[in-house]
């Protein structure tokens, strides 16, 4: 099995290849795992990897500074429909605009928005960076043998509001009721970090390299 991880300068892509490989070891599944931005490993490529680690803007400035990198990963994801997973920032790009900094056109795959958490005039603090249970909202594939109310790992300001709730696998309360992960075919993405989410994000590793 091939896995690309999306080199496109944003991401923590150390933990993530870590925790892919820990899962490959355990499970005994044989896995290959390419970190790239090259367009034909990418379409040729079983499953997909998209992180995302900064501000909405710059990450999507980034990926459209790679020739046909979008058009392939929408290609990919949506014309293909071979399993993409979109980590925080990767999710959130996974709507049609986000709100930080400027206004700024996400890739449209899953219509919503991106905007700030509202922290209650400073009453949470921001970033959110911590644990937190989620609630389980669907019968997901990639939370599979996940109890509900397990805990995950956040670091995060900004919130991706899905305009259509059925996108919404899993959601947390910060201030304010979160999405913490969307799916959409096979398309899967989660605002926390499953590679720091220690025995719930490697399930849920696990259940994404075995779809």
């Amino acid at each position: 099995m091939n896995i690309v991880i999306i080199d496109y300068g944003s991401g923590n892509i150390s933990s993530i290849i870590n925790s892919f490989k820990a899962v490959s070891i355990n499970q005994n599944i044989k896995i290959n795992i390419d970190i790239t931005c090259d367009l034909k490993k990418i379409i040729n490529s079983d499953k997909v990897i998209l992180p995302g680690q900064g501000s909405f803007k710059n990450c999507m400035e980034s990926l459209l500074n790679i020739k046909g990198l979008k058009n392939t990963l929408t290609e990919f994801s949506i014309t293909k429909s071979k399993p993409l997973l979109g980590i925080c920032v990767g999710m959130q790009m996974f709507a049609n605009i986000g709100f930080e900094e400027d206004e700024t056109v996400g890739l449209g795959w899953i219509p919503g928005n991106v905007i700030k958490i509202d922290n209650e005039k400073n009453k949470f603090k921001l970033p959110h960076i911590g644990w937190n249970e989620i609630l389980i909202n669907k019968d997901s594939r990639l939370f599979k043998g996940v109890e509900d109310k397990s805990h995950v790992y956040f670091v995060h300001s900004y919130k991706f509001v899905p305009e259509d709730k059925k996108y919404i696998s899993s959601s947390t309360k910060y201030a304010e009721e979160i999405v913490a992960s969307v799916e959409k075919g096979n398309l899967f993405g989660t605002q926390f970090h499953p590679e720091k989410s220690y025995t719930t994000g490697l399930k849920l590793i696990e259940n994404f390299i075995k779809l």
